[in-house]
């Protein structure tokens, strides 16, 4: 009861600070964590106003349903209108939460002296990198634009490089535990980041290795899991929250609270290593902690976030002031870390060009492990269990819906097979903000009742779900971060005996074997994707002989256990450098 207090107080402070930072947000992100309460009202919303009605509900409720042509046929007419005032600067925060900076930019001009008019131009500067922009934006602002200001210097004083610091403490480490610092986790996020964890620290722990995993501050709560507990196990791994009834107001006195939190932890666990990934406040926080304690730290290297932030943004993005400190923190905490830890070639060459020398980073690849060790089923008996029709071909996926996944070249290449192949259907296993938008653009082609899209699903039944297709499709755009970052999903595909279909991007080709278990193909190129799709379908024997070889592959050379055993052997070589140091 008392932690349900706490965490009743703790989202009582997060809603509170969205509703003041960016109330846009808020809503949309409650319309995509409960979908069946707010898609319903929002189609109710739509039918209701008319046509060309500019009013904040019936824009909010277009975006919330995937309507986003609609969404921005209306910001258009309000830009071109007589909006002004007040109406102009709502209307410009919800272009901007939609990605239509040139429309917010002509609402917020048409704001004139609005109320709210200074916190929406902190936010449009801090959407485009300007850090510095937009803090001075909020110079004299009321009582909560002063808030809002101090949060966002708080949090660029974090790109700048302020940092948690610990005092040094008597400490006598446990050889053979780790204790892991992550961002998220399951069982309450089912994500790619969550599973990879919860694999690497599963396979740890049968080796023989004390392992405690202890989520960010705050987490879960502040996604909307308001029930949760201060300690989950799963699958034997233990999972410490550090839910306090209060967040410190700023981001850097956040990090700090957290690190003071995680040093308590780790007292009474007291690890030989600590190990964090991506991104670099992790890398902050367990760096004081690591000095604090005199053992050695991991930086897990499982993304370009920095990439992935730019590239919603175009091009200028990477001369932002934001993206420029947002690298400078990285190399920094790959510098700093006694050993980087990275996903593939291709990254690891991205981290050498950064200044950090190659001994010093080892490649533990995306893997596999549990059921996916298993002799995978056919697809008919897949399809029985999960409650699917049966009959037919399937291709699709199983990932996070986000736009720099391409799956909207996917769903245009499945509309050019659509006729071809007329039992042919897709099936899309996740969740994530391009859903409500796939799903209409789906509607769209005529093509709903033979597209299934499941949303989140159990963890148990993924690997259901990859034997449920013929064909698994990787179809990334072409970028910074796609072209680096290797994705989980597709090794499980291989795993499942199921050949891949994918964009031709290095990390891909680091999977992908063209022509042994998989085909490449150009990025962003429905054509070409349907025209490989459909040799691939016409040729059954070619499929089964690529889901033989992928298996074949992964189960020899991708498999958590041995980035276990790997991990391990650096660990103790990292006790005794360090050691030697002290």
């Amino acid at each position: 009861m008392i932690q349900l207090l706490k965490n009743a107080r703790l989202a009582a402070s997060v809603i509170g600070q969205h509703l003041v930072d960016d109330p846009v947000l808020l809503y949309l992100q409650a319309a995509r964590r409960l979908p069946a309460v707010v898609r319903p009202f929002g189609r109710v919303v739509t039918a209701v106003f008319p046509r060309n009605s500019v009013a904040v509900p019936v824009i909010l409720a277009a975006l919330s349903n995937g309507s986003e042509a609609d969404a921005k046929r209306r910001l258009e007419l309000a830009a071109d209108g007589p909006t002004q005032g007040e109406p102009a600067r709502r209307l410009a925060d919800i272009a901007l939460s939609a990605g239509l900076l040139e429309i917010s930019d002509d609402l917020l001009a048409k704001a004139g002296n609005a109320r709210g008019l200074k916190s929406a131009r902190a936010r449009r500067l801090w959407h485009d990198g300007d850090l510095s922009g937009a803090v001075k934006a909020l110079d004299g602002s009321g009582a909560a634009g002063r808030r809002q200001q101090a949060r966002l210097a708080g949090e660029a004083a974090v790109y700048a490089g302020a940092a948690p610091a610990l005092r040094r403490q008597d400490f006598e480490p446990v050889p053979g535990r780790v204790l892991h610092l992550l961002t998220n986790s399951l069982p309450h996020t089912a994500s790619g980041y969550a599973q990879r964890s919860h694999s690497i620290m599963v396979a740890q722990r049968e080796a023989g290795w004390g392992v405690l995993a202890v989520t960010r501050l705050g987490y879960p709560v502040q996604v909307g899991k308001f029930l949760a507990r201060a300690t989950d196990v799963v699958d034997g791994v233990r999972y410490r929250r550090l839910l306090p009834s209060r967040l410190a107001p700023t981001m850097d006195a956040r990090l700090q609270q957290q690190a003071e939190e995680l040093l308590r932890v780790a007292l009474q666990f007291r690890p030989s290593v600590l190990h964090t990934t991506t991104h670099f406040v992790n890398g902050m926080v367990v760096r004081a902690v690591a000095e604090a304690l005199g053992i050695p730290w991991v930086y897990e290297v499982r993304g370009q976030l920095a990439d992935t932030w730019a590239a919603t943004r175009g091009p200028a993005a990477r001369n932002s002031e934001k993206y420029t400190q947002f690298q400078a923190r990285e190399t920094e905490v790959m510098r700093d870390a006694d050993l980087v830890v990275t996903l593939g070639q291709a990254m690891k060459a991205n981290i050498v060009a950064a200044g950090i020398p190659g001994e010093k980073i080892v490649i533990a690849p995306n893997a596999v492990g549990g059921a996916f060790l298993d002799q995978p089923g056919g697809a008919a008996d897949a399809r029985r269990e999960l409650g699917l029709p049966e009959d037919g071909l399937y291709i699709g996926t199983v990932s996070s819906l986000v736009a720099y996944e391409g799956l909207d070249d996917l769903i245009r290449a499945f509309a050019l097979l659509a006729p071809e192949f007329p039992q042919l259907r897709l099936l899309i296993v996740g969740d994530g903000v391009a859903g409500p938008a796939l799903r209409e653009q789906v509607r769209g082609l005529g093509l709903a009742e033979r597209a299934i899209f499941t949303g989140r699903v159990p963890r148990d039944q993924t690997p259901l779900y990859h034997q449920a297709l013929d064909l698994f499709v990787v179809p990334r755009k072409d970028l910074d971060v796609t072209r680096a970052v290797t994705p989980l999903k597709p090794v499980e595909a291989l795993a499942s005996a199921r050949p891949v279909v994918g964009s031709d991007l290095p990390a891909l080709r680091e999977i992908i074997d063209d022509g042994g278990n998989g085909l490449l193909v150009p990025a962003a190129s429905p054509v070409e994707l349907a025209r490989t799709i459909s040799a691939l379908l016409l040729d059954a024997s070619r499929r089964a002989s690529m889901g033989r070889a992928g298996r074949a592959a992964v189960l020899a050379e991708r498999t958590w256990a041995a980035n276990a055993e790997a991990l391990a052997a650096r660990y103790a070589g990292l006790h005794h450098e360090h050691e030697e140091i002290e």
